[in-house]
């Protein structure tokens, strides 16, 4: 499962509505595949995108979308982006451990990468907060 986040909701929608039935004329029946192959089951209607086909269009979006990045784009490496995307706006560990699917916390947290300025803005807000706690306790 990888999160809707900068506005793929609204390229997801464009998609089901303008594009989605030009793959197959019964798109709109119980488990029609979002993503349709290009092969066809018996009975002619679509099948799903196989894994094949996703980890190649990964493979050469680098080169057209992230020119200088240079490393390879896997279904992996988009779960781990979209988890650290999430945390940094603001998601709890429990609602990114909901929407990876993960059966264990620290599971889900090896998924997250914390940007160094935000452990360094948690550590001065967490004195901060202890600073006003021990304010007048101490002369």
């Amino acid at each position: 499962m990888v999160p809707l986040i900068n506005g793929a909701d609204r390229t997801l929608r464009w998609f089901i509505e303008d594009v989605w039935g030009q793959f197959d004329d019964d798109h709109t029946r119980p488990g029609a595949p979002l993503f349709p192959s290009e092969r066809k089951n018996a009975d002619g209607s679509s099948r799903p995108v196989g894994d094949d086909a996703l980890r190649g269009g990964l493979k050469d979006a680098p080169k057209a979308h992230l020119p200088g990045w240079g490393k390879q784009l896997t279904p992996h490496v988009l779960r781990h982006f979209c988890a650290s995307q999430l945390y940094e706006n603001g998601l709890d560990w429990l609602a990114i451990q909901e929407v990876l699917g993960r059966s264990w916390i620290a599971t889900t947290m090896r998924y997250v990468h914390v940007q160094q300025t935000r452990v360094e803005d948690a550590w001065a807000a967490g004195t901060e907060r202890a600073a006003k706690r021990l304010e007048g306790l101490i002369r």
